[in-house]
């Protein structure tokens, strides 16, 4: 057998390797060193604000607000959760309890709505959008606003006065016509054909493949719960539990209010929280619902640039 026909005789080389682009790896370097610093910057106030929360009063008035503060205690924690634990955890019951349907009723109504708005079969459509874009630049102002909830709707003191007002909003309702006018026309043509109802079309076949402004939109929706109350403080005052905001809120008061109160007095009161209340109170606020966040993460993303891009 002569070394032609015998393959082993020749030696092996190494595959070529695709050179290496340096400025492409350069820019992806750079890339990631600017996203991570900021990053960085975005997660320091957050990492700072719980520091501080454990810090003294004192030191934080010594030294202001620092990454590693030189006292620390858990008094201001314990203003806000020890001394009153059935207040807060039924400020924490009301506000999930409000957050949760009124998440679930809002995406049903904002869905229906801007999948109603979107359909070009649908004769006054541009005209019902007119009157929502034009909310979002004028309003009726507080009094007759108030006069509404209370004199004709009748919900004095009802969590329902909370509910209903943040169920729907013109920017949320855009966003979610803005991205279902990128669901092809022909899907709800060839449902109909097929003698599905328009309830059918939308539950069945346009809310699956609008998941991402469902997740942003219900995101929206549940922040907003969450953070509420400056209709708990209009409309619900004398209501034993009110939303965890609002009972936040009076904490802070109550504590101001002491201080000032005993400062006048000249009463020495320098273990009471002032500062690092707040960070606690900050704390105790965001918290549960910042772990809202990771699991819609994608979705909102994706909802938020298609949103923009097909408005």
């Amino acid at each position: 057998m002569s070394t032609r026909d015998d393959p082993s005789a020749f030696p092996r080389t190494a595959p070529r390797r695709a050179p290496v682009d340096r400025s492409q790896v350069a820019v992806q370097v750079i890339g990631y060193a600017v996203i991570t610093l900021f990053s960085l910057f975005c997660l320091f106030p957050f990492v700072l604000m719980i520091t501080n929360s454990f810090a003294t009063d004192a030191s934080v008035r010594a030294n202001g607000l620092r990454l590693v503060p030189s006292a620390f205690t858990t008094l201001a924690y314990k203003v806000v959760l020890v001394y009153n634990p059935r207040q807060i955890v039924g400020a924490y019951i009301v506000t999930s309890l409000l957050t949760a349907v009124g998440t679930v009723f809002g995406l049903f109504m904002v869905g229906m709505v801007g999948y109603a708005l979107q359909r070009r079969d649908f004769p006054i459509r541009n005209g019902i959008s007119f009157f929502i874009y034009f909310t979002t630049l004028f309003s009726g102002g507080l009094i007759p606003y108030y006069l509404l909830v209370t004199r004709y709707m009748g919900l004095q003191n009802n969590y329902l006065a909370i509910l209903l007002p943040s169920l729907m909003s013109p920017f949320l309702v855009i966003l979610m016509k803005s991205f279902l006018k990128g669901i092809p026309y022909e899907v709800t043509e060839s449902a109909k054909i097929d003698g599905a109802s328009d309830f059918r079309i939308y539950w069945s076949i346009i809310q699956p493949m609008a998941l991402p402004a469902m997740a942003t939109v219900g995101l929206f929706l549940a922040l907003n719960y969450w953070n509420e109350w400056y209709n708990a403080m209009l409309f619900i005052p004398q209501l034993k539990y009110q939303p965890l905001q609002l009972f936040l809120y009076q904490v802070i008061n109550k504590a101001d209010f002491i201080r000032s109160s005993s400062a006048a007095a000249n009463i020495p009161i320098q273990d009471l929280p002032g500062e690092t209340l707040k960070m606690a109170v900050a704390v105790v606020a965001t918290g549960p619902i910042i772990l809202l966040y990771p699991f819609v993460q994608r979705y909102f993303v994706q909802g938020i640039v298609v949103g923009a891009v097909k408005g």
